[in-house]
């Protein structure tokens, strides 16, 4: 292989390093300098880590390049520097985490008045993080020093590459304890209290959606960390001070206290939602309890619900008021408002207090009619599908869930009264909200539209939906019999009008919906009528079938793979293979099952043919009748191939005839045909043949051919040779029968490609021994033992 020679070629760079004035600029103008040193080439890093080129490279990814320098070269040094910083060598990293000089220009960076350059912002956090990461304790030692140091950062919070790295102080500092201790500082330095602070109509969008979601990260990585780190004694104090009620007031007090500002109320609900989960979503719009299905309680700390309760009129109020948004003109219409993010997002807040089922925040809900006003924003915008998926996963909870649990005097859940109890949001959204009348009442308007060639509107797949989910939890669900005295209790009217629904409509509906596998079964919706495959019939042989259903019924033993197609020692080199498994593979029986007269008299007819030909050749020639022994010739003395043009093989047609090996085959090449074994072929020739031998084949004489009719067997004996393996078989023609048998005189080794190799080889030549018609079919047989 090529890695055997000496190909390699002397770097560019180790040359260039030889120089005594190379400067830092042309070793990095070389095209392969990163890979020199992520290969750690000595002279590189040596070259690299002189007191003058790491304080250039420092300076290159801090400072900003000249402004008359070409833009698409501007950044071409800054940008190898920080690759160069950040190639993770040893000597690279403790160079630079031990010299405080390096370290207060790198520092230096933050210095600078916002807003920060963005790429110079990032080549800074990425070296500074691989630092955090290789020398923690240096490196956070060298921080705390710095009083500035969390000013900063919240100073330059809307530079998303100065988030990144406040983020990785919190993951990639190890051990526990010094992850612990700065925890522990930054939560001194108020870190969560002046991210809060960046949430308010007076920050610009970017220090919102920053702000924002360094809180939300905060949240999920010390709640992952505190569910890896079980029997951890030390809290989160990040965590503590977030979920704090009073923090919480203040997050919702920067967004109702002061003027109205969409980038920050939809931050505080991002935030809002993230306190609200007990694990992260798989994605988004992503439910933990699917419509229709039971939910457990939903675990939340009481702090924070008690911050949101007094708010939830706010809330309600932006439903009604959202922030000022223009008319948006859409292809089917103009949206005088649009949804907007606020009330999309106030929505999803509601679906996760919903979830929170508690009842003080039921009640405050149903006091102002929230459920309402949203089914009314559901109907109204019938394109908005972001909306129609919210209050799809409100009606699902609420149909869902067991009433929630109320607190007795001395505060403590009233744990005996809950199943007696009946959801007050059921019974506010079938009666108040007139649940079953607005369905069915927007059922009933589409299809009129429908009718009138208008188009089905974007909510009904919805819709369909939640009407399964009240059929469901109507008759398996936790609130089943309330569902049902409710639904009882309608006008005549509406309850005839909703049973016909369900038998008509919705049940039409779902069976439309239902998928149609390639015309066999329908696939329903219900896993109740599920189809047994076991008892489908194939119209196949039965033979066929029943050989498949064995194969089906093997145990996977560890037998199987080797029983089972080839091995991967069959496509090596048999003589460097010493370990192939053996087996028995036993005699091999062919039954040629063919038309016996019509093939006698297609025999019969050619014979008399070539006798005709045969005689009005003349009495000259040599008797062609007269019995002779018929020897074959070695493998060496064989005629190379039948299309061969070669003079000195070439002879008359009649010596071809005799020479042939009866047994080979056009077109097969030397190496796959037969070596006869020339001691066991006495009195084989030609002549001995079946009765349904090839018209080509010679005969002795008429008198020869019915005694040789009338002897029941011949037999030969040949060697299949493969590569440096060899197989001695034996073949057996039976005339009166038709059969013809072939047989082992040696153990096969199993898998072998050998074996498969005599096989296709024994039917080509019983192929050719007999004229066998199209429509006709080789049966092969298993004998009693070693069977193949």
């Amino acid at each position: 292989m090529f890695w055997k020679f000496d190909l390699h070629t002397t770097s560019h760079i180790d040359t260039l390093l030889e120089k005594e004035d190379v400067t830092l600029t042309e070793v990095m103008d070389e095209e392969d300098v990163l890979q020199e040193c992520k290969a750690q080439n000595h002279k590189l890093v040596d070259f690299l880590l002189r007191p003058q080129c790491m304080d250039d490279l420092v300076t290159f990814i801090t400072q900003e390049p000249n402004a008359d320098v070409e833009e698409k070269v501007k950044y071409k040094y800054p940008n190898i520097s920080c690759e160069l910083l950040t190639s993770d060598v040893g000597q690279i990293n403790d160079r630079l985490g031990e010299d405080d000089n390096l370290l207060m220009k790198l520092y230096g960076f933050l210095q600078n008045e916002p807003p920060l350059n963005p790429l110079l912002a990032s080549f800074f956090s990425k070296v500074l993080s691989i630092l955090i990461g290789r020398k923690p304790e240096q490196i956070v030692e060298f921080l705390r020093k710095r009083e500035d140091f969390v000013d900063l950062v919240i100073k330059h919070i809307g530079t998303s590459a100065i988030m990144d790295l406040l983020l990785r102080m919190l993951t990639c500092i190890e051990p526990q304890q010094l992850r612990q201790d700065v925890l522990n500082w930054l939560n001194e330095e108020k870190v969560i209290q002046r991210l809060v602070d960046m949430v308010q109509s007076s920050q610009d969008e970017d220090r919102h959606s920053n702000a924002s979601q360094s809180l939300c990260e905060i949240i999920r990585l010390s709640r992952d960390q505190m569910f890896q780190v079980q029997g951890s004694s030390d809290p989160d104090p990040l965590l503590a001070t977030l979920e704090k009620q009073e923090t919480v007031e203040q997050l919702l007090a920067n967004i109702f206290d002061k003027e109205k500002n969409e980038s920050a109320i939809v931050s505080v609900i991002q935030i809002l939602l993230t306190l609200f989960e007990t694990r992260r979503p798989a994605f988004e719009g992503h439910m933990d309890c699917p419509p229709g299905m039971s939910h457990p309680l939903f675990s939340v700390n009481h702090s924070i619900l008690e911050a949101v309760r007094p708010r939830l009129k706010d809330f309600h109020q932006l439903l009604l008021e959202p922030p000022k948004k223009n008319l948006m003109k859409t292809t089917w219409g103009v949206l005088d408002p649009p949804v907007g993010n606020t009330r999309l997002n106030v929505v999803r807040l509601v679906a996760s207090l919903l979830q929170s089922n508690t009842h003080t925040i039921n009640t405050e809900l149903i006091n102002l009619n929230t459920l309402g006003v949203i089914l009314d924003m559901y109907f109204k915008y019938i394109w908005n599908n972001f909306l129609h998926i919210q209050v799809e996963i409100c009606t699902a909870m609420i149909l869902a869930m067991p009433p929630a649990p109320t607190l007795s005097p001395n505060g403590q859940t009233d744990a005996e009264q809950d199943y007696a109890r009946e959801s007050i949001l059921i019974k506010h959204l079938f009666e108040k909200c007139q649940f079953i009348q607005r369905i069915l009442d927007a059922w009933t308007s589409n299809e009129k539209e429908q009718a009138e060639g208008g188009r089905r509107r974007g909510y009904m797949g919805h819709l369909t939906r939640i009407s399964n989910s009240i059929v469901h939890n109507c008759d398996k669900g936790p609130n089943g019999p309330q569902i049902q005295h409710i639904i009882s209790e309608l006008p005549g009217e509406d309850r005839d009008r909703w049973e016909s629904f369900i038998s008509g409509q919705l049940s039409d509906t779902n069976k439309r919906n239902t998928v149609d596998l390639v015309n066999m079964h329908h696939i329903h919706s219900s896993s109740d009528d599920e189809v047994d495959f076991k008892d489908t019939s194939f119209h196949q042989d039965s033979s066929l079938q029943q050989a498949f259903s064995d194969y089906q019924m093997q145990q996977m033993t560890s037998n199987f793979i080797e029983q089972f197609g080839f091995n991967d020692e069959e496509f090596a080199d048999q003589d460097d293979v010493v370990d192939i498994p053996f087996d028995r593979i036993s005699d091999i029986s062919f039954s040629l099952n063919t038309n016996e007269s019509a093939n006698i008299a297609l025999f019969e007819a050619r014979c008399k043919e070539k006798i005709q030909q045969f005689e009005e050749a003349g009495s000259d020639e040599e008797d062609i009748w007269d019995e002779k022994d018929v020897s074959f010739a070695p493998e060496a003395q064989r005629r190379p191939s039948s299309g061969s043009t070669d003079s000195e093989e070439s002879t008359d047609s009649e010596e071809e005839d005799v020479k042939r090996d009866p047994f080979e085959v056009p077109g097969l090449s030397t190496d796959d045909r037969m070596d006869v074994d020339t001691a066991e072929c006495d009195g084989w020739s030609p002549a001995n043949q079946s009765p349904l031998s090839s018209p080509a084949q010679r005969l002795s004489s008429p008198e020869a051919e019915e005694e040789e009719a009338a002897s029941e067997q011949r037999s030969v004996t040949e060697t299949v040779i493969n590569g440096s393996m060899k197989e001695t078989l034996s073949l057996t023609v039976d005339a009166k029968t038709e059969t013809a048998v072939f047989k082992r005189l040696e153990q096969w080794p199993h898998g072998h490609r050998l074996a498969f190799h005599g096989v296709r080889m024994a039917l080509t030549h019983v192929e050719s021994c007999f004229n066998i018609p199209d429509n006709q079919q080789i049966v092969i047989k298993t004998c009693s033992s070693n069977a193949v």
